[in-house]
């Protein structure tokens, strides 16, 4: 059983008149998130590569468009603060990755990020988009990277949030290990406490109202992860094939205005690893935000959209 609302079939639902959404609104009013008044905010399906994908839809469809990609074992709803504040400029537009979220689970258990980068350059196409900011947090970031190694499509930007060429093994482990012992619940009061310790930039109340977007209630009453968990999955390791490996080399060829976000308490993506990759992106900058670590726009989201708001602006300008 779901736990949160969502379009079921090929019509878009309007969302501002859930709770959800006035939830929503009482996290911004918390955090001090700055938005319009009237936010046009849908959930949605589309078909790509065979596969039923979940996007959230917000702002005016004749605005510019940004496209976000979430981290792995994340969902759209992981940028619902940062979407509802965009929403006043911008047409945002919130990828379900496959696997992820409410899109389709992937039936050859393919999880490559070669593949979902595949599945963003084919969500940018159908919906007709024409050089959007593509935003990519982790995994979203490779697949971001991926997609503008491959020079699929013209874009306005990219920000890259908290990954890069050079990553931390013990990070990355960290985070596995965090994935892997919370699958399965009696209550949700355990995750929301394993999340609270492993993250606790974000207040109690704020992990309690997104909480449903990351568990599915199963008929015998427990609460499992909405993310695929086949075994195969979980047990695999990234290819290291020219596919899937990023390279500084790679970046140098990374010609559109690239704006990288560091978390300052990241254990995932290093400061002089991410000093290199900024010096080697030719129109690169590298900005830190403070009091945050991996997860930068949900642990620390007024200090990363303000350095999104100055990128975006001198892509307007």
């Amino acid at each position: 059983m779901y736990l949160n609302t969502f379009a079921q079939d090929g019509q878009p639902l309007d969302m501002t008149g859930t709770d959800e959404f006035r939830s929503l609104l009482a996290s911004a009013a918390d955090l001090g998130i700055p938005h319009g008044t009237a936010a046009r905010y849908r959930s949605c399906n589309i078909v790509l590569r065979q596969m039923r994908f979940h996007f959230l839809e917000w702002g005016e469809a004749d605005a510019p468009a940004i496209v976000l990609l979430h981290g792995g074992h994340q969902s759209a709803h992981s940028w619902d603060l940062v979407s509802l504040h965009l929403a006043q400029r911008y047409r945002v537009l919130a990828l379900d990755q496959r696997g992820h979220g409410d899109s389709e689970w992937a039936r050859d258990v393919t999880y490559s990020n070669h593949e979902m980068s595949l599945d963003a350059e084919a969500f940018i196409q159908a919906m007709g988009l024409v050089r959007p900011v593509l935003v990519g947090h982790s995994m979203g970031g490779r697949n971001t990277m991926l997609l503008m190694r491959r020079n699929a499509m013209p874009l306005r930007g990219a920000v890259i949030v908290d990954v890069g060429p050079e990553l931390s093994d013990k990070g990355r482990a960290a985070i596995a290990g965090f994935v892997q012992v919370n699958q399965e619940f009696d209550d949700l009061e355990d995750f929301v406490r394993n999340v609270r310790r492993y993250d606790p930039y974000r207040s109690r109340a704020h992990i309690e109202r997104t909480v449903k977007y990351n568990m599915l209630q199963r008929a015998d009453g427990k609460y499992i992860s909405k993310c695929d968990s086949n075994p195969r999955r979980l047990g695999i390791v990234r290819a290291s094939g020219p596919q899937e490996n990023i390279t500084l080399q790679d970046a140098a060829g990374f010609g559109l205005p690239v704006l990288l976000v560091r978390g300052a308490n990241s254990s995932i993506l290093a400061a002089d690893a991410a000093e290199r990759f900024a010096a080697a992106l030719p129109r690169g900058q590298l900005v830190t935000v403070p009091d945050c670590g991996h997860n930068v726009h949900g642990q620390n989201t007024k200090g990363f959209i303000a350095v999104l708001d100055e990128f975006l602006e001198t892509l307007d300008g």
